[in-house]
């Protein structure tokens, strides 16, 4: 006769309900690694997916998802031109905020240099890549946008033509890739009042330049768009993607295209590196002290629990010890009902997770190591949580069975 069970069958309400408390306690505990892994997936996703072997970036900057990053696109071909460098292409990546449906839309955007890039190495869901270089864009299916819909931003409307799962940025934001020129184009609108102030500010300066004054035909082009001006460069890129050929050396064409003065340049791993002690250090450090927290506080509970059941049980432990039971076979029920709390709670904890975790705003990744590694901890806190009852049930004489 196993007396932990027995024990557990006259108090099964008291022991059902305290073993949902702990399950939901280590539910959350569980929720907080999957939470920390989702952040680190999706910090890192597109570094990962976008397969390239460097990053060319502003110099004394660390990339275009750490901080803000301005190129020339012309550093393409500049750079296409090292030996053994096999492709390069533009890479352009910013945040937008916007309203539809009256509800605000947060959009990570990302440029892909069409015809170069269409976006084949994005993971869709639904749908196809980009197949024309204006007006179609790729989007998350966490933005909440369909197959055919059309949404306007800037001045243009874009449909969308594909679906991805599972593409979202450092901060949570789905990421709906563009064209270059379509993702500089949302980036640089300009309002048109905004736009007619501008060209009536440079007629005025215009007007006492002295070219004009020789030449004041030259005042006729203040009213052009800014991109038809005489020697306005095109919209500034984040960065430069390289791809190098399988023979060629990697630390070599670091090492040349980080002498030149105007960029720095960090390989696959790097840019993976400055993101995670970035972006993502100070939530890994936050999340794990709640974790250890929430971790002291559910063996405080148990041990408080298992303290309370044995307490009710004084009478009984002290009518085992005077029919002659060992000390034995007292301190292997506490601590066998201790670890069938701990195991039941940690069962509801995984199988309540997997239902509520797919809502969370977030990603939840839950880590066959981590669910391992929880349940070793889960284990130990209940081997050591029965420490407490154990003490008492010791403490009980014999003579009290007779009182």
């Amino acid at each position: 006769m196993n007396l932990a069970l027995k024990d557990i069958q006259h108090n099964l309400g008291r022991f059902s309900l305290t073993a949902i408390g702990i399950g939901m306690l280590l539910m959350i505990v569980m929720g907080m690694g999957g939470i920390y892994r989702g952040i680190v997936e999706d910090a890192t996703l597109l570094v990962d997916r976008v397969d390239a072997d460097l990053w060319v970036v502003q110099r004394e900057t660390r990339g275009p998802f750490a901080e803000l990053s301005r190129v020339p696109p012309s550093l393409v071909h500049r750079v296409a031109a090292v030996p053994g460098v096999q492709s390069s292409r533009e890479f352009v990546y910013h945040t937008i905020q916007r309203e539809r449906d009256g509800q605000p839309l947060r959009m990570a955007i990302l440029g892909l240099d069409w015809p170069i890039d269409r976006g084949e190495w994005l993971p869709l869901s639904a749908g196809r890549p980009i197949a024309q270089g204006h007006y179609e864009m790729v989007a998350d299916q966490s933005l909440g946008l369909r197959l055919g819909d059309q949404i306007v931003l800037g001045k243009d409307s874009y449909t969308v033509v594909g679906i991805t799962e599972s593409m979202i940025s450092a901060s949570g934001d789905g990421i709906a890739a563009f064209s270059i020129d379509d993702a500089q184009a949302v980036q640089f609108d300009t309002p048109g009042e905004a736009i007619r102030l501008e060209r009536a500010a440079r007629e005025a300066r215009g007007e006492s330049f002295e070219l004009t004054v020789r030449q004041p035909d030259v005042l006729e082009n203040v009213w052009k768009p800014t991109a038809e001006l005489p020697a306005v460069a095109r919209p500034q890129i984040s960065a430069v993607l390289v791809k190098l050929s399988p023979a060629s050396s990697l630390a070599d064409i670091k090492d040349i295209i980080a002498g030149w003065g105007d960029v720095s340049v960090f390989t696959q791993e790097g840019q993976r590196e400055l993101l995670l002690r970035g972006t993502v250090d100070r939530a890994r450090r936050q999340i794990g002290l709640f974790r250890v927290l929430l971790t002291v506080i559910a063996a405080i509970i148990m041990a408080l629990i298992l303290y309370t059941l044995t307490l009710d049980k004084i009478h009984s432990i002290a009518l085992l010890k005077l029919i002659g039971a060992s000390n034995a076979v007292i301190l292997g029920m506490i601590l066998q009902q201790a670890l069938i709390l701990g195991c039941v709670g940690y069962a509801i904890a995984y199988l309540a997770g997997h239902q509520v975790f797919p809502v969370f705003p977030r990603r939840v990744i839950l880590a066959t190591g981590d669910l391992i590694q929880l349940g070793i901890v889960v284990i130990a806190i209940s081997i050591a949580s029965s420490f407490l009852g154990i003490w008492k049930a010791l403490k009980v004489s014999p003579n009290e069975a007779l009182t």
